[in-house]
């Protein structure tokens, strides 16, 4: 599967795209009104950055209580499901005079709900495109995300405009609920990917079998840390101008879709793997000028060409997916987004505590400069572990072949013995 144009092309694709697309421009026009509200109403920095990003904090509780779900779920049913519960809190949301506090204990169920929304869909992707499809798929969503992005966050500074925060709020629940139509209307019945019930237990335990290699355990740090602290630099865009937040939010947004366009359609696959630590350093050295305070159109162009380099996430997956057997796919993706969720959202409370002891810009140029430090380290840690990658690459590849440990995580208590040793051995 080489072109974009294939992917429609796949049986499920076009449902699967228009409800992802829904559901994103969903959650970026109510997520600017909700960070506006909180913001007129109680000019904290800090309350301002959860409100927008809250929701992920959430995520790491649901990443080790409710992860198994992902692929013990039906896909459509619990995609319809999702939509509608986020539907649901959003309306909430948007009621006059509701406190604070209530607002974000809403946020709190999104993004246990979130956690296994993520999984779940990232999963089912997998299915319709399988493992050589998924690249480019994952390519043209993340493009999707960047359209809707912007798209969403002009819509939502209109909205905030000319009617009000809790108007934009208001039409992000209509479009979690267009999601959820269409979904149910497009997607065809699949049983779930896994047996057994979902369970605390069972999540816990294909996570930690997850991030027992290595090399899985890189690239899932890889995915959730350089990233998430620039998330935590966006998440002051309404603080450092709040009258042209949603201009910075479209610059990210159209730097990313420049990024995804580069790795996933154009770029060779033998630069993939050289290219992934440059473009994560590409992701934080721009924001270092907010140090000094730019104006507006400098800011938005540092902002546009530093998030080219989120397209560093489409190789890290790829590579994470490399090692991960089909039948855990949705566990795994769904850690990698509860996990990357989680890091978002502790990197906006940690910019607005940094903001508020100290200013918006400089706590924004601090972020950047731990994202470079962050992603050296990670990168010096690659090499020095060179000489055992091809272990690494061949016991990851044991891990996809049927009957291999990682792949009979969801068997029997008595299976699960054989599985440790069985690991063990191969660790030997």
């Amino acid at each position: 599967m080489r072109t974009y144009r294939e992917l429609f092309r796949t049986p499920e694709f076009t449902p699967f795209f228009l409800t992802l697309t829904a559901q994103i421009a969903a959650m970026t026009v109510a997520g600017l009104g909700l960070a506006t509200l909180v913001y007129r109403d109680t000019g904290s920095p800090l309350l301002s950055a959860l409100a927008l990003f809250g929701p992920s904090l959430a995520q790491v509780v649901g990443a080790t209580t409710l992860l198994s779900a992902a692929d013990r779920l039906p896909p459509r049913a619990a995609i319809v499901g999702v939509a509608l519960l986020l539907a649901l809190g959003t309306a909430l949301q948007a009621i006059p005079g509701l406190p604070v506090a209530a607002v974000f204990a809403v946020l709190s169920v999104q993004g246990l709900i979130g956690s296994v929304g993520g999984g779940v869909r990232m999963g089912l992707l997998h299915d319709i495109l399988t493992r050589e499809g998924y690249l480019l798929g994952r390519s043209l969503l993340n493009i999707a995300v960047g359209v809707c992005q912007i798209a969403g966050y002009g819509a939502g500074g209109l909205l905030v405009a000319l009617l009000s925060p809790r108007g934009a709020l208001v039409t992000g629940a209509a479009l979690f609920a267009c999601a959820a139509l269409c979904a149910r209307l497009g997607l065809s019945r699949r049983p779930p990917r896994a047996a057994g019930r979902p369970s605390v237990a069972e999540s816990l335990r294909v996570n930690r079998l997850l991030l027992s290699l290595p090399a899985r355990r890189r690239a899932y740090l890889a995915l959730w840390v350089p990233s998430g602290l620039i998330v935590g630099c966006e998440s002051l865009f309404v603080p450092y101008d709040p009258g042209h937040a949603a201009l910075l939010f479209g610059c990210a947004a159209l730097g990313m879709l420049a990024g995804d366009v580069t790795v996933g359609r154009l770029l060779p696959a033998r630069w993939r793997g050289r290219l992934a630590s440059p473009l994560h350093a590409l992701l934080a050295a721009p924001f270092l000028l907010f140090a000094f305070g730019p104006p507006l159109p400098v800011a938005a162009v540092a902002v546009a060409v530093a998030t080219v380099g989120y397209g560093a996430s489409l190789l890290f997956q790829e590579r994470l997916m490399a090692l991960t057997p089909d039948e855990l796919s949705g566990q795994a993706l769904g850690l990698h987004s509860s996990g990357m969720l989680t890091l978002q959202g502790v990197s906006a409370a940690l910019a607005g505590v940094l903001a508020q002891r100290t200013s918006t810009p400089t706590a924004m140029a601090l972020l950047a400069g731990l994202s470079l430090l962050v992603t050296a380290a990670l990168a010096y840690a690659g090499r020095a572990d060179g000489r055992g990658s091809g272990n690494e690459e061949e016991r990851g590849t044991r891990d996809r072949k049927p009957g291999s440990a990682l792949s009979l995580v969801t068997a029997r208590r008595s299976e699960a013995g054989a599985t440790g040793r069985s690991r063990r051995r191969a660790e030997s």
